[in-house]
């Protein structure tokens, strides 16, 4: 075996061993890079030089403010007004409180960005609602977890940004942009799920629906739905770049939040603060650390041979693309959404756009294909969280959720094999 075919299986196989032996993910690949430098013979500095190098990006400034804007909105009182917004435009329809779920899960991802974020604030509200409506916990809460995913797609998501981090100055607004349509026709996809359920389970509807109420919690939400439009149009329109944009969309969410909503006092903000410090550690030690791991998988050309290896196995393109989306779901049940993106996106972009995959529509996938890996079992931190929330076991949660994990699945060949879906947006304006 050769110096360097040593150097690939000591980095992935003690990353592997540390991956099921629980380690955290950040300490696994420190640890794992940190042998294969070691037996490379290279020095320490090695190490910090690339941990140093993965976090000194003016690009990456935008995480902390859009994790801040998501914190001061998410405690700002602005829950309650989207799950109004939401059950004056779907409320009415069979299964309504499922609709409000899911709709409310859309306009509150293109605020907070974050799956995890949605889940607690919106399923602490929305599933006790449910439940004392005739609903089961199980399905409340797998609607709830299914839905938040939709914060994963709809901008601004920091998310996107470290896709564009790591591929290599993909366009953030064109991300942006190309996240809309496929978020909504996930929520889509997810209504006719929670539809077809309701029906055979005979859920109740809500109220009627009537424009004049429409009107009235638009007028109220309009506030917090702003932040979304500054970001974007700001970001689309060339006025700011998408670090600015953040920057700017927190002072807004500040002002919001305490003058507007008063949902927040200024003691109030300090603690959100301290909880977006903690968010933003795990955050930047994830990309700090994968950096040396990045490093070390380009320096001993894994990229360009598990091309090969791909490749190798059929020409076939749809195949190929298929495989991607296995190999990126097998992740997503081991590993966190952070950590898939900054790894796996260097080693399988090559081989998506070498079928013609644009990179805008592969980060798509990778970021679709993370939030359902955010479900499943072992790793499934929403999973996990919409459990405790909705306090029901977590075995019951994922059998309910099964449905649902096939309307995302459609999704995902969807965004797969039809471009023009995630593509149109940023086609028209760009």
């Amino acid at each position: 075996m050769s110096a360097e075919s040593m150097a690939i299986l000591i980095l992935l196989a003690s990353f592997g061993i540390m991956i099921m032996l629980r380690f955290p993910i950040a300490y696994a690949v420190a640890l794992s890079s940190l042998l294969c430098l070691l037996y490379q013979g290279l020095p320490f500095t090695t190490i910090c030089q690339q941990m140093v190098k993965g976090i000194n990006s003016f690009s990456l400034m935008a995480v902390p403010f859009f994790i801040t804007m998501g914190c001061l909105m998410g405690s700002g009182g602005i829950s309650d007004k989207l799950i109004a917004l939401a059950n004056a435009c779907v409320g009415w329809m069979t299964g309504g409180m499922a609709m409000v779920n899911i709709v409310a899960s859309y306009f509150f991802g293109g605020i907070s960005g974050s799956a995890a974020a949605d889940t607690a604030s919106l399923g602490s509200i929305l599933i006790p609602m449910m439940v004392d409506q005739g609903y089961d916990d199980d399905f409340s809460t797998a609607v709830t977890i299914t839905s938040s995913c939709e914060g994963l797609l709809v901008p601004p998501s920091h998310n996107m940004v470290i896709y564009a981090m790591s591929a290599g100055g993909v366009s953030v607004g064109s991300l942006f942009l190309a996240g809309y349509i496929p978020g909504a026709l996930l929520a889509i996809s997810l209504m006719i799920g929670s539809y077809i359920i309701s029906k055979k389970r005979n859920y109740p509807k809500g109220d009627k629906f009537t424009f004049k109420n429409l009107l009235k919690q638009l007028s109220v939400s309009v506030w917090a739905l702003a932040a979304v439009i500054i970001v974007v149009v700001g970001v689309v329109g060339g006025w700011f770049t998408a670090t600015e944009s953040a920057a700017v969309a927190v002072i807004y969410s500040l002002l919001v939040s305490v003058y507007i909503y008063k949902g927040l006092d200024w003691k109030g903000v300090w603690k959100v603060l301290e909880n977006c410090v903690d968010t933003l550690s795990i955050v930047l030690i994830l990309i700090s650390t994968s950096s040396i791991f990045g490093y070390c998988l380009t320096t001993l050309h894994v990229p360009s041979m598990a091309a090969n290896a791909v490749i190798g196995l059929t020409n076939n393109p749809i195949l190929i693309a298929l495989l991607l989306n296995l190999i990126l779901l097998v992740l997503g049940c081991i590993m966190d959404m952070a950590p898939i993106i900054l790894i796996a996106t260097p080693i399988l972009l090559p081989i998506a756009t070498s079928i013609g995959i644009n990179p805008i529509q592969f980060g798509i996938m990778v970021i679709l294909n993370c939030g359902i890996g955010l479900l499943t079992p072992p790793v499934g931190a929403v999973l996990f969280i919409g459990s405790a929330v909705g306090k029901v076991k977590m075995e019951k949660v994922v059998k309910a959720t099964l449905p649902f994990y096939l309307c995302m699945i459609i999704v995902l060949l969807l965004l797969t094999f039809i471009p023009e879906i995630t593509m149109l947006l940023p086609n028209l304006f760009y």
